[in-house]
């Protein structure tokens, strides 16, 4: 299981400013939190400061690393961006988020992935945009994990995300998800899946139920990573246990820990 921290993002309130008056010791204690809280990467987003991006990715990555040492999802639509973020990342390896089936997308990211050996996240989409049916994304699937195997990256360092829907809008986005999921495992076993939540309870009440029930079913289908916020106890108690009950954590031993460090609610 590998969970990426998601708070280092500018397009959140509480960050944007701290990043604006470049407040290093704001950054540095939530980095610091999230790793704490049970965060194996730490995601950095400045997409939001189109004006000066690549001066502002350079400033966060190199303030977070000298808290932490957990590495870095470097995270922005930006090639150039990125590429600053991935050149000063000094801990562990690397992961970009992220690379599309598109192919304007797909021939600018694939060499930053190879150039820097990153775990790279795949979202399962293509020039024909937001794919409806477990099988759309599927076949978007099998294209990019043949392309990237092709050109040398490992399927254990790829990470697909089968793009949420909210159900709000579509009684069956759940399940095309979960479709999609079982589908990618059974065809590629060694490939991750990974993916935000937040956007199955989009324009819903309780969202945060919503949101923790579907966390337990992706990860029954075979899900192995999450980007989401590793402050949330309730969440992060239930990525544990469900670890433990799928066999997944030998004699409960992250379990245990979890607890004797206090990280469920």
């Amino acid at each position: 299981m590998l969970i990426v921290g998601e708070l280092i993002n500018t397009s959140r309130k509480a960050i944007k400013p701290a990043v604006e008056a470049r407040d290093a010791a704001f950054i540095k204690d939530m980095a610091q939190k999230q790793v704490d809280a049970g965060a194996d990467y730490v995601d950095v987003n400045c997409g939001t400061m189109v004006f000066n991006e690549e001066e502002t990715m350079a400033w966060l990555v190199e303030t977070v690393q000298s808290q932490v040492t957990a590495p870095l999802c470097i995270d922005s639509p930006n090639p150039k961006a990125l590429e600053v973020g991935l050149s000063l990342c000094k801990h562990g390896q690397p992961m970009i988020n992220s690379i599309t089936a598109e192919k304007e997308r797909y021939a600018t990211i694939l060499p930053f992935v190879l150039k820097y050996k990153a775990k790279i996240v795949g979202l399962c989409m293509d020039d024909s945009g937001m794919p409806e049916t477990a099988e759309d994304r599927l076949r978007i699937a099998d294209r990019l994990v043949g392309d990237m195997v092709a050109a040398g990256v490992p399927e254990d360092d790829i990470y697909l995300d089968p793009l949420v829907k909210p159900v709000s809008t579509g009684d069956k986005a759940g399940l095309e998800v979960l479709d999609t999921i079982y589908g990618i495992k059974q065809k590629y076993p060694k490939v991750h899946g990974i993916c935000g939540l937040s956007n199955i309870s989009y324009g819903l009440p309780n969202r945060k139920i919503l949101n923790q029930v579907f966390m337990i079913q992706t990860m029954t289908m075979g899900m192995d990573g999450y980007i989401l916020d590793p402050l949330d106890k309730t969440m992060m108690g239930f990525v544990y246990a469900s670890q433990a009950l799928l066999g997944k954590d030998e004699f409960c031993m992250k379990y245990l820990t979890a607890h004797r460090n206090g990280l469920y609610e």
